[in-house]
């Protein structure tokens, strides 16, 4: 099992490092009116973050995740991520 730490680096992104077979390192945008219609009130964008590490851990290993990328990119991969995400992030 994969451990997933998510630091903000500055408004809107975030390094994640996931630790696994191997460890790996990601840059990670979010953009607000991204993020927002995916999140419950109480819940934050790193959590989103690591929500998102969560699903894709769970369709393909930490060395196949992009190294860069905008969190909407998921769901060019993967359609069903935006209601997906929302079990992640109970």
């Amino acid at each position: 099992m994969a451990t997933i730490e998510v630091t903000e680096t500055s408004p809107n992104s975030f390094s994640v490092t996931v630790h696994g077979a191997q460890t790996t390192s990601h840059q990670v945008n979010v953009k607000p009116d991204y993020a927002q219609p995916l999140l419950s009130a109480s819940q934050t964008v790193s959590e989103l973050v690591t929500a998102s590490f969560k699903f894709l851990l769970d369709r393909e290993s930490n060395t196949s995740i992009l190294r860069s990328f905008d969190l909407s990119v998921i769901e060019r991969y993967f359609p069903e991520y935006p209601q997906a995400v929302q079990r992640y992030l109970k």
